[in-house]
């Protein structure tokens, strides 16, 4: 048997095929882009997730030399909690709000105002910020009224395009738990909390659990995509808790860092461990969880500088035949640790946890005209690395321990970023290197769901562990005090960012700048 796993993320939309014995027959990708019109702001176009996806299936198929009729299941990732609109129809009402969009600053202010903190964590085991549903729907409904008007569902990327493939609406538990309107005691949508989004029950789909069928291909889907119709479908998985469980966080105490256009770090527990500043989600493991956070932009920033800074090396690039990151890394590691002195708060799209910041701001201290480009590179991986410091100190004040550290996902594959991590947790850091990324899981995951696979653990088969990165010593002295700095530039700021928001002026707040 065959299974096909869909991720659909946000630079990319990946696909895999995966055989029951251990291997993978084939692999492709289609560009996704991520737009941001306004500060704050992260849109991406479903339709062209859809799209990205009909291709890949025949891309998959013809390179693995199979017909469809082999697939036996489908499973298909995402990141999570976008959020999707949809009217009675099934049409898409708007472009997705990204997890990371962070335009809602005044009604996350109005629902912290209104809506009981303590209570909020008692139901949920999170905060009110940028990552909740409700005040992203509030925006929509103070701003775009006619779009809110016709709102008949509300459900996640992977939802949406599982919906597209079997013309069922359902949503998967990870993104009711982290939309912050779901009961994690119950598993249920709590009525005050969905109330607070201001919308009706009746526009949130049953909630199933990942390895959950809920229903398969229709003969339409059949024919956009080139799948058998009747192909089983599950409900799927939320990217970064599959890639994860793919990279082999299975014991308590194991740590994940996920480098992707936004940084994970997951923390697998036994017992389920919430913190405010945290968000905490389901394990694909039954009876473990995973205590988590994200920085909202990790290597979507640099594919900012990339684009914006540094077009002089693109052609230097490709002469030394490096892609540009790769070779921004070669001229990054000739800067010393500390990058001399420049510090880069990463916070290009606010920031989500542990600070729960969406006013926070991207921010470059201590530049000189002695100063170039690499500097500023190796600042950017060193600031999304203390970022996730942050998320290490704050389990360790919740007295949780961490063990092994594994590293995945796209930017898992500079040295030069790994050893920086490895230098400042003071840990060593193990490299996923057969590790396709989220789709492999979704792939797996649906292959347990129709009884195919038996061990949810058997995932390891088809990844294998890397280079081991050991912390200097040196190099870890350095890190602490550019840390210390790093968290004290916050500090300072965080009173200013807000009077810097261009959402403070009325054309931002309406939308309607050109």
């Amino acid at each position: 048997m065959i299974f096909l796993g869909l991720d659909i993320g946000t630079t990319s939309t990946a696909a895999i095929l995966i055989d029951a014995a251990g291997a993978t027959l084939a692999q492709a990708e289609r560009p996704s882009e991520l737009v941001s019109r306004h500060a704050n702001w992260a849109e991406e176009d479903p339709a062209l997730w859809w799209s990205n996806c009909c291709a890949l299936v025949a891309d998959l198929i013809k390179a693995a030399g199979i017909s469809a009729d082999r697939i036996a299941a489908v499973g298909v990732t995402g990141m999570v909690p976008a959020v999707i609109l949809l009217d009675q129809e099934g049409a898409v009402l708007r472009p997705s709000m990204q997890q990371n969009d962070a335009r809602a600053t005044r009604e996350i202010e109005a629902m912290q105002a209104r809506f009981d903190a303590k209570r909020f964590f008692a139901l949920t085991g999170g905060s009110i910020n940028q990552q909740v549903v409700a005040p992203k729907l509030r925006w929509v409904e103070r701003h775009e009224p006619d779009v809110f008007a016709k709102i008949a569902t509300v459900f996640g990327s992977y939802d949406y395009i599982a919906y597209r493939l079997t013309g069922m609406r359902s949503i998967e538990h990870n993104w009711a738990l982290e939309s912050g309107l779901m009961d994690f005691a119950s598993r249920k949508f709590a009525p005050e909390l969905v109330a607070e989004a201001g919308i009706s029950a009746t526009a949130l789909p049953p909630i199933h659990r990942s390895q959950e069928i809920i229903g398969s291909v229709t003969e339409a889907a059949a024919k956009a995509t080139g799948l058998k119709a009747g192909t089983p479908v599950i409900a799927g998985c939320a990217d970064h808790v599959v890639s994860a469980y793919v990279a082999g966080a299975a014991r308590d105490g194991d740590l994940v860092l996920k480098f992707g256009g936004a940084g994970d770090i997951l923390l697998s527990t036994a017992k389920p461990a919430t913190d405010p500043r945290l968000f905490i989600d389901y394990h694909i493991l039954p009876d473990h969880y995973f205590s988590n956070g994200c920085t909202a932009a990790s290597g979507s920033l640099l594919n900012w500088i990339v684009r914006e800074l540094a077009g002089g090396e693109v052609a230097k690039a490709k002469a030394a035949g490096l892609s540009i990151h790769a070779h921004l890394d070669r001229l990054a590691a000739e800067v010393p640790a500390g990058s001399e002195g420049v510090v880069l708060l990463p916070y290009f799209l606010g920031e989500k946890t542990p600070l729960h910041d969406p006013h926070a701001r991207g921010t470059i201290v201590g530049l000189g005209l002695h100063h170039k480009l690499p500097h500023v590179w190796r600042a950017a991986l060193e600031g999304v690395i203390f970022g996730f410091r942050n998320h290490v100190d704050v389990f360790h004040e919740m007295g949780l321990g961490v063990n092994r550290v594994f590293a995945c996902d796209g930017g898992a594959a500079s040295d030069l970023w790994l050893q920086i991590a490895a230098d400042t947790l003071g840990v060593p850091v193990t490299r996923i290197d057969k590790h396709p990324g989220s789709c492999l899981g979704a792939a797996y995951v649906a292959g347990h769901g129709i009884g195919a696979f038996t061990e949810l653990a058997g995932v390891s088969r088809y990844v294998a562990a890397g280079r081991v990165f050991r912390p200097d010593a040196a190099r870890k002295a350095v890190y602490d005090n550019a840390y210390r700095n790093f968290r004290e530039i916050y500090e300072r700021l965080k009173t200013l960012y807000p009077r810097l928001d261009p959402a403070a002026t009325e054309t931002m707040k309406t939308g309607t700048a050109a």
